[in-house]
């Protein structure tokens, strides 16, 4: 009898310490916590202390947007101090996270990161993400080197041309939905090549290991004009979209709150401040 009361016990404590473990404090991404006001506050990782800390998954070799700055070694770009003045004036921890970019869905909904920010292309993506308003107006345009004799984009025929993985020109030229005219182009290329970075894509077109790279204009200027004389970007684009910043799916709250301090920042003149300091002054869409 004491036999069998005892493992009764032990059965009961059991299903009390699994319900104990489902209860126990949640990790989502779209948890919410309260202020010292009191007021409920949606927030991407909750400190021990109450607060809130905002991960900024992106990119580190996609200059102007994030990059480590050579001098200071410090993570920056116009991205970045976006989302550190969203931070600044939401009370927010605000932290820089390197990511590899075809890894970036995972680190996102693991909880890893708060949000992707870095140059991130809505069109092809509307329903994998929860996004903000566009900010930033892009297009996909070809990177040659200047004496390559390549004018045109029919002058890519027969040559191997490069993209970052999972990126947006890859995805205009390989998708689907592409255009008639981009997958007749890339159909005419000698071998469309990925690779991890742009600075990668950069280096192998300087030694002639392919003959172009497709990339996002704001990253072609900015690499064109700091690289010296030796490239030029083609005037025919092979694709045109906009950048938004992209949550987790279904995370509206965290979005709602980032989006409204950025449209704020536009209005009271912050937003157009930050484009001016990286020459991003034509390209964004917010504050016009």
């Amino acid at each position: 009898m004491k036999k069998t009361l005892a493992l009764v016990i032990v059965a009961l404590m059991a299903v009390t310490a699994v319900f104990a473990g489902c209860g126990s404090g949640n990790n989502d991404s779209s948890s919410k916590t309260s202020d010292n006001s009191g007021e409920s506050k949606t927030s991407a990782t909750v400190t021990e202390d109450g607060g809130t800390k905002f991960i900024v998954g992106f990119d580190a070799e996609f200059p102007p947007y994030g990059y480590k700055d050579e001098k200071t070694g410090e993570y920056t770009g116009f991205d970045l101090e976006l989302a550190q003045e969203v931070c600044n004036r939401l009370g927010w921890e605000y932290v820089a996270q390197p990511i590899e970019w075809d890894s970036k869905d995972m680190e996102l909904n693991s909880g890893t990161i708060s949000c992707i920010w870095n140059g991130f292309t809505i069109q092809g993506r509307e329903d994998e993400y929860t996004w903000s308003v566009p900010y930033v107006d892009n297009s996909q345009v070809v990177v040659v080197k200047k004496d390559s004799g390549i004018s045109k984009l029919s002058d890519l025929k027969g040559k191997t041309v490069v993209v970052q993985a999972d990126s947006s020109a890859l995805h205009a030229l390989t998708d689907e939905d592409a255009t008639k005219a981009n997958k007749q182009l890339t159909a005419s290329f000698a071998d469309l090549q990925q690779v991890d970075n742009y600075n990668t894509a950069f280096m192998n077109l300087e030694s002639g290991a392919v003959d172009a790279i497709c990339m996002d204009i704001g990253v072609a200027s900015y690499n064109v004009e700091n690289k010296g004389d030796e490239f030029v970007v083609l005037n025919e684009q092979i694709a045109s979209e906009q950048y938004g910043i992209g949550f987790k799916k279904g995370n509206e709250a965290l979005k709602d709150t980032v989006e409204k301090t950025l449209l704020e920042m536009a209005k009271d003149g912050k937003f157009a401040e930050i484009a001016e300091k990286y020459k991003l002054t034509d390209a964004v869409c917010l504050g016009k």
